[in-house]
């Protein structure tokens, strides 16, 4: 007997839900004298391939995960899952998961682990963490983190007595943009984006490779834009797959993005294409933009850009005449260059002059939901005796700290030793900047320990190895979502987790027991966490553990209505176009373009992306999606590949402007690119040989990224400004 997708949907509607783990949605056998035949489980949970954190059912099958699809009831999926989605199965059951905890017993980094139970190994922790806070103090230990497992490490960090944690996802990821907006309209755009794409005329994406980074829902809305005819202006200097789809391809010439926007916004106030009533009602500084925007004319910018001014030109009008209707993509991955937050203020500046923040077609507000905050413990956190160097000096640095900080204490010692690093849910030798620095810190410490499901590169460095369980086998905290109207998402287990692996919060909470810290854990289970959540927050647990999500149809708001006096959260109630706050801190309070430095004759600038089937470097030994993408590709120009004789298919070497060599990687000759770039697919040519479907498998662009510009405002990290040149030494 098989149960069809209609059939599932069928009884899901006939029993109130879906059933959770445990529980079967039908109890039938048929009756052939054979051995009765298992009907399959239908579980609702929420993804974690990626951050986009989509809804899922899974079916079960005899204990054993056979199919995921994507929850119709859960906006961030809607129905359908991306192909990293359907990997979990490959994550799940990858034959070089970790396994157990595992203590090395070699040099630090050479891998030389022994098995051990979770007592050993977290009696081991918790004795080195007990005497590195009697003799440098608790804030000596630090925490690199990235995804679920940071709330319970967060935590237990800080009932330990330090304030020191970080996440790539700020400073090397969206914080720019977050402090753009939250600067220029009270609050960041989201995660996921409030994107209004289904009503967009104009779509205009800056380095935003939609298609490419598969963020499922903004690529379903993406694709219904499309097809419903609204005009897309691509400005990369790559043909990426969204310039497929466009009418118009910019191939701007790298690091002068900020011209192009600064020349756009002038145009637009120069020949009144701006939104005049909605400016003069909720926006604040449109004289000092207009006057400071003067000198940025569509010629000027051509000779930055190598963009033709009658193009320039006319993408500015195509904009503006479709105001409001028009989605400037305010992007995700912002760290570029020394000026990201001046980058993305111009794109915030520009999609307040075209009425589009707010209005349909551009980025639509945070649906109204007030839910009482319920915390892991009701305890307050000791006082730290040192203070935070999470956030270094730059003053707009965010909640989730800024990782080369961390590194920066650790090398220097200033202002104060850091001794030892928790390491759970990123890969640090994939995700941050020169990892020669990253090693150099690394032999500093007394301790490392690495939380992760894989024996990714940077898992390798470890003193102490704790694995984790994958999202399927795990309970963790509710998700709120949101989307155009709040919701909440719950992840539970699908299956009892494989090998001697643990949930996160398990981990936490046990290692607290280790160091005296019961008290900050006051729950027996997670999901008894959950219920006292769910119950205080009038969510029926039951019900959302069978739907897996539930909305609140009755906080959508997404518009700012005809007429309304709303206000926005900043000092002045209003969108500031001139931003006092950056002024008062000695930045400039409207965008000004500054060069950066260009590549020399014979070298090109290495830019990066991503790939639909792989999330950073932690999907490419997934079984299931290795088999669509086993390696990256160096894109090279056409005629660029033609003057240095190198073919289709050859395997190269790059090599960075300080010498550093990458592991050989095909070449991609190709004409959609400019001839003074070469481009990479972030996350592979893994180092470490316990993933064997990914060991030195291409060529890894995070090892060529041996400088970084840092933007001053939020402590950003501009990666883009590395050159590298081709040797076919192989």
């Amino acid at each position: 007997m098989t149960i069809t997708r209609r059939d599932f949907l069928k009884i899901a509607a006939a029993t109130g839900g879906v059933a959770v783990a445990g529980t079967s949605v039908v109890t039938s056998v048929l009756g052939l004298g054979k051995k009765p035949v298992s009907l399959p489980q239908y579980v609702p949970t929420t993804c974690e391939m990626c951050f986009w954190r989509c809804g899922v059912i899974a079916k079960v099958v005899d204990g054993k995960v056979v199919k995921l699809d994507g929850n119709p009831l859960h906006p961030n999926s809607r129905g359908k899952l991306c192909a990293r989605g359907h990997g979990g199965i490959g994550l799940l059951y990858d034959p070089d998961r970790l396994k157990t905890p595992l203590i090395n017993t070699g040099k630090r980094g050479e891998a030389k682990f022994k098995k051990v139970s979770w007592d050993e190994a977290l009696g081991f922790v918790a004795d080195k963490m007990q005497k590195i806070k009697e003799q440098y103090g608790a804030e000596s230990i630090a925490l690199l983190t990235h995804g679920t497992v940071s709330t319970y490490f967060m935590h237990l960090l800080q009932a330990f007595g330090s304030p020191n944690f970080a996440m790539p996802s700020f400073a090397l990821c969206r914080g720019a943009r977050g402090v753009a907006f939250e600067v220029t309209f009270g609050e960041d755009v989201g995660n996921p984006e409030r994107l209004d794409l289904k009503n967009s005329k104009v779509v205009v994406l800056i380095g935003s490779h939609l298609g490419e980074n598969a963020h499922n829902s903004q690529c379903q809305e993406f694709a219904e834009a499309v097809g419903r005819g609204a005009t897309v202006i691509v400005v990369d200097p790559r043909f990426s797959t969204a310039a497929g789809k466009a009418k118009y391809w910019l191939p701007i010439k790298p690091g002068t993005d900020l011209a192009l926007l600064l020349s756009w916004i002038n145009l637009i106030i120069q020949e009144e294409l701006y939104d005049k009533e909605y400016v003069a009602k909720y926006t604040v500084g449109f004289n000092e933009v207009a006057s400071s925007v003067k000198q940025y004319t569509p010629e000027w910018a051509e000779k930055e850009t190598e963009i033709p001014t009658s193009l320039i030109v006319e993408t500015a009008r195509i904009i503006g005449k479709n105001k409001p209707h028009v989605l400037i993509h305010p992007g995700r991955h912002t760290a570029w260059y020394s000026d990201n937050v001046q980058r993305q203020r111009a794109v915030a500046i520009l999609t307040a002059l075209l009425g589009a923040y707010g209005r349909p077609g551009g980025i639509y507000l945070t649906p109204k939901k007030k839910l009482e905050p319920v915390f892991l413990s009701e305890n307050n956190y000791p006082e730290p005796q040192k203070p935070a160097i999470n956030k270094g000096n730059y003053p707009f640095a965010g909640e989730e700290g800024v990782t080369h900080e961390i590194v920066r204490a650790t090398l220097t010692e200033q202002p104060y030793p850091i001794k030892a690093w928790f390491i759970t849910g990123t890969n640090i030798m994939k995700a941050m900047p020169d990892q020669r620095q990253t090693l150099q810190a690394v032999q500093k410490l007394d301790l490392l320990v690495a939380v992760d499901m894989m024996p990714y590169d940077g898992v390798m460095l470890a003193d102490v190895v704790l694995p984790e369980c994958t999202y399927l086998e795990r309970h963790d905290d509710l998700f709120t979502v949101k989307e155009r109207a709040f919701g909440v998402s719950i992840r539970q287990p699908v299956i009892q987790p494989m090998y001697d692996t643990k949930p996160g919060w398990w981990i936490a909470k046990e290692l607290g027991k280790k160091l005296d810290l019961e008290n900050y854990f006051p729950w027996n289970t997670f999901e008894d966490f959950l219920k006292i959540k769910a119950q205080a927050w009038g969510i029926d647990y039951s019900e959302l553990a069978k739907k897996g999500y539930i909305d609140f149809p009755e906080s959508a708001k997404p518009y700012i209505l005809p007429g309304e006096d709303f206000k926005f959260k900043t000092p002045s109630g209003k969108i500031e176009l001139y931003s006092k706050e950056l002024k008062e801190n000695g930045f400039d309070p409207v965008p000004r373009y500054t060069k950066h430095e260009q590549p020399p004759e014979g070298w090109f600038r290495l830019i990066y992306g991503r790939a639909p089937v792989h999330t950073f470097s932690r999907t490419t030994n997934n079984p299931s999606l290795w088999e669509l993408m086993e390696e990256n590709v160096a894109w090279i120009n056409a005629k660029v590949a033609k003057r240095l004789g190198v073919k289709q298919g050859d395997y190269i070497v790059l090599v960075n402007q300080d010498g550093v060599k990458s592991n050989k990687v095909r070449a991609k000759v190709t004409e959609r690119i400019r001839p003074d770039c070469i481009y990479l697919v972030h996350g592979f040519g893994s180092t470490s040989k316990l993933l064997r479907k990914a060991y030195l498998r291409g060529a890894d662009d995070q090892q060529l990224i041996t400088r970084y510009a840092i933007d001053q405002i939020s402590g950003s990290v501009g990666m883009r400004v590395n050159f590298v040149k081709i040797t076919k030494e192989v």
